[in-house]
């Protein structure tokens, strides 16, 4: 099978890392932004989101313009699909950082409502998981494409514990309604963000095996999800 690294693809492939890379640093600059209280890093993570869209279209065209012009088998034209789709993925990733940098904004004007050490934790998992996951991806790596998938229950875990808590903050404190509501919307950005690196290992997984994993238990079956 043609790898990403083979040189008809290499600007395909370029893109694709630097818009890992640039979604990561997003999401990065995002967290800072809640946890620090800066709303001027979050006005410019919103305004920088426009970087990825525009990646994901130049991505998009050099994955056409390879199709139109190589007439590529199977094996290939799977891999260019892939590629499009992860851009898909990156963008959206983008998205929500975007969404926890206005979040950010809306809290900053008021008192946290506790120390930020969940979603910072989830945060860092879910990025590891997304550099893990383009990386396994370049290299078809499938074993650690698996390894990936699996990761995703422990964020999904981090993210129910935390709207337990915050469902008994407003239970208790009325007056932390407002600031629960907001972080839970933050909590479920990063869970999609993990859910996105997912997304790019199954794909791994469906450029290894000719095989389509999404929808189904059969990464995940081996670990069992606590409630």
């Amino acid at each position: 099978m043609r790898r990403f690294f083979d040189a008809e693809l290499e600007t395909l492939r370029s893109h694709l890392i630097l818009m890992s890379e640039t979604a990561i640093q997003q999401v990065r600059d995002a967290l800072k932004a809640l946890v620090e209280s800066d709303t001027a890093l979050a006005q410019r993570v919103i305004a920088a989101d426009d970087q990825l869209d525009e990646l994901e279209i130049k991505i998009d065209d050099e994955a056409v313009r390879f199709m139109s012009l190589r007439a590529p088998i199977a094996s290939d034209l799977r891999l260019v699909i892939v590629g499009m789709k992860t851009s898909h993925d990156l963008e959206r990733v983008g998205d929500e950082a975007t969404s926890i940098a206005k979040r950010a904004i809306k809290l900053a004007a008021e008192p946290p409502l506790k120390p930020y050490i969940d979603i910072p934790r989830m945060t860092s998992m879910a990025l590891e998981m997304l550099r893990d996951a383009l990386d396994c991806l370049l290299q078809v790596d499938e074993a650690k494409a698996i390894a990936v998938c699996k990761r995703d229950l422990e964020v999904d875990k981090i993210n129910r514990q935390l709207y337990r808590e915050l469902t008994s903050f407003m239970v208790e404190k009325p007056e932390t309604i407002s600031r629960a509501i907001e972080l839970m919307f933050i909590s479920k950005s990063i869970e999609r963000i993990a859910d996105h690196a997912t997304n790019i290992a199954e794909e791994t997984i469906f450029l290894s095996k000719g095989k389509d994993v999404r929808h189904s238990d059969e990464v995940k079956k081996s670990v069992k999800p606590e409630a």
